[in-house]
């Protein structure tokens, strides 16, 4: 007998999983096989700059730490501003347009909120 969740809308035994996703045949429902619980735990990650600031997206930082950039001798200096931040996931915790330099990663520990 499967251990799959019944539909949460039309309240169908005969869901089946497809990859992370469970899916109803009978209306076409689809939903996460997470579960609530997992989905809130990943939205709610929440990134703080080297001070303890939140971070959010369109936010303006100022650079901590001189940073060399891999692969090249170019140099971001200290006190150098970042407008317009995405948040991202992995390693580097920002994506961001570095006047002179271009788009790079940056992490959030060599940043705080200006």
């Amino acid at each position: 007998m499967s251990t799959l969740p019944a539909c949460p809308q039309c309240q169908s035994a005969y869901t089946y999983e497809d990859g992370p996703q469970l899916i109803c045949p009978e209306c076409g429902h689809e939903w996460s096989a997470q579960g609530p619980e997992s989905a809130a735990a990943e939205e709610a990650r929440v990134i703080r700059d080297a001070v303890g600031n939140v971070l959010q997206d369109g936010d303006t930082v100022t650079v901590v730490k001189d940073l060399k950039v891999k692969g090249s001798s170019l140099v971001v200096k200290v006190g150098t501003k970042v407008k317009n931040i995405r948040l991202a996931e992995g390693d580097h915790d920002i994506d961001c347009k570095i006047d002179g330099i271009g788009a790079m990663g940056l992490k959030s520990e060599f940043v705080k909120k200006a």
